[in-house]
């Protein structure tokens, strides 16, 4: 039997592609900020890349000496400076006309008014649908005044940097500041009251202790502002869990609402022990409100929140079948969602794009708040992760998310570290590995062949 193919494609976001533009000192967060912004840019669907100067600047100049370089009154080093930063507008000029690109990050200091109408310029003379007053160029300004935050991202990021290679610390804390006060000599902060007034802009102080936003104009200027105005810089560890084994799990069957399996009870005692013995600060527990993840967090004997938005994906018609069956009943369905498994939607259900969208607002809050424990589902696993690790569509369906395991994620200066813990308690294994033969034509042995077998089977292992 064959159902309808029915796909969720990405819609763009914005009708003509958008430059977002850094503003800041050096060490005021901008390369972290346009990192986890193109981060979550891309897994919500809009292509989005950054283009760091200091990058462009290393191949220009292989070897870096001093702070000298910056200096405002340094005609030769200026002249590069600014040759590199048209090389990196061409380059962006490319990504969005040429390689579909939707959204590019320039990241740099452009510290001065000069740059800055260089690159509004640049842009409005080279195709990219860009003019002074539309809603098509975006500013982010990172301002900071706090020595403690400004020397702790020397420390933990510039110390690593390829300029200061083979170079001690305190050299690199005492040329890194000369650096800044170089650029401090001609510092024109973006001015809401007069000369930026038609410009579009967010100010992020200290590090999103306040925010001054200036001419939002559009969706995709509103989705970044909401997003810069959540995220936080403070210690914390987020904890991510499949619930323990369910029923369902033990039967090869996709989704429903079965209770835990005995090996899943017993995964939820020893969830309790490992939450007990981290120790954890002011941890929040959230749940699907789906039975399995309910009674994983119920052991755990701690307040525990339910977002029905971490319910597991829908499969629609396909629903409390396993793989062999779904086969059996619509054999094409089962190959067009191999051929697409990110944008494919199953018939009444929701593909994984669908729920990208759906479990956003969880991101958001997750970026929000400080230690959380989020018990949940494969798939939904697979989304949370794909963000924080930075996984595209085409590897976000194939990320492994064992039953029975703890994954702990920690933020990092650029990104995001993952620890796997198995809580030695044994499990089915519910992971199916992409298929090489996605053919409509291909045999009922070659569409199950990356099936675990205790779901053909329909037994336990």
């Amino acid at each position: 039997m064959s159902l309808r193919p029915r796909k969720a494609w990405a819609s763009n976001m914005t009708n003509s592609p958008t430059l977002i533009i850094m503003v800041g000192l050096p060490a005021r967060g901008k390369t972290y900020v346009s990192k986890k912004l193109t981060r979550y840019l891309n897994w919500i669907g809009v292509p989005t890349k950054v283009f760091n100067l200091g990058q462009y600047r290393r191949e220009a100049v292989k070897t870096y000496k001093s702070y000298e370089f910056f200096r405002h009154d340094n005609e030769e080093a200026m002249k590069i400076r600014k040759e590199c930063a048209i090389a990196a507008l061409k380059d962006v000029k490319t990504y969005l006309t040429d390689e579909n690109g939707q959204i590019a990050v320039f990241d740099a200091t452009n510290t001065t008014r000069e740059r800055r109408d260089l690159i509004l310029n640049f842009a409005r003379n080279n195709t990219f649908k860009v003019k002074i007053k539309s809603n098509d160029v975006f500013f982010v300004e990172s301002v900071c005044d706090d020595p403690e935050v400004i020397a702790a991202n020397i420390k933990e990021v510039k110390v690593s940097s390829p300029d200061y290679a083979d170079v001690a610390e305190d050299r690199i804390m005492d040329d890194f500041l000369k650096r800044i006060e170089c650029y401090k000599v001609t510092y024109e902060p973006l001015d809401p009251d007069d000369y930026d007034k038609e410009l579009s802009f967010i100010k992020v102080i200290n590090v999103g202790r306040r925010f001054l936003v200036n001419k939002v104009q559009d969706y995709i200027q509103s989705k970044i502002v909401y997003y810069l105005m959540n995220i936080h810089v403070h210690p914390r560890t987020i904890y991510l869990s499949r619930h323990g084994e369910s029923e369902y799990n033990s039967l090869g069957r996709l989704g429903g609402d079965s209770g835990l399996s005995h090996r899943g009870k017993q995964y939820a005692e020893a969830l309790r022990q490992f939450v007990e013995e981290q120790r954890i600060p002011d941890l929040k527990v959230w749940t699907s409100q789906l039975k399995r993840t309910i009674q994983t967090a119920e052991a755990l004997g701690v307040p525990y929140e339910q977002w029905k938005i971490l319910n597991e994906l829908d499969a629609g018609v396909c629903e409390e079948l396993t793989y062999s069956e779904i086969q059996d009943k619509y054999p094409d369905e089962f190959a067009l969602r191999d051929q697409d498994k990110y944008h494919y939607r199953y018939p009444g259900g929701e593909s994984y794009q669908d729920l990208v969208q759906r479990v956003e607002p969880v991101i958001m809050e997750l970026e929000r708040q400080g230690n959380v424990l989020v018990i949940a589902h494969q798939a939904v696993m697979r989304c949370l992760i794909a963000y924080f690790m930075n996984k595209g569509a085409d590897e976000l369906p194939y990320l492994k998310c064992p039953l029975h395991t703890v994954l702990k994620l920690t933020p990092v200066a650029y990104g995001c570290k993952m620890e796997s813990i198995y809580l030695n308690v044994e499990a089915v294994n519910t992971h199916r590995d992409r298929p090489l033969n996605v053919s409509l034509t291909r045999t009922r042995e070659e569409a199950l062949s990356t099936v675990p077998h205790h779901k053909i089977l329909g037994t336990v292992p």
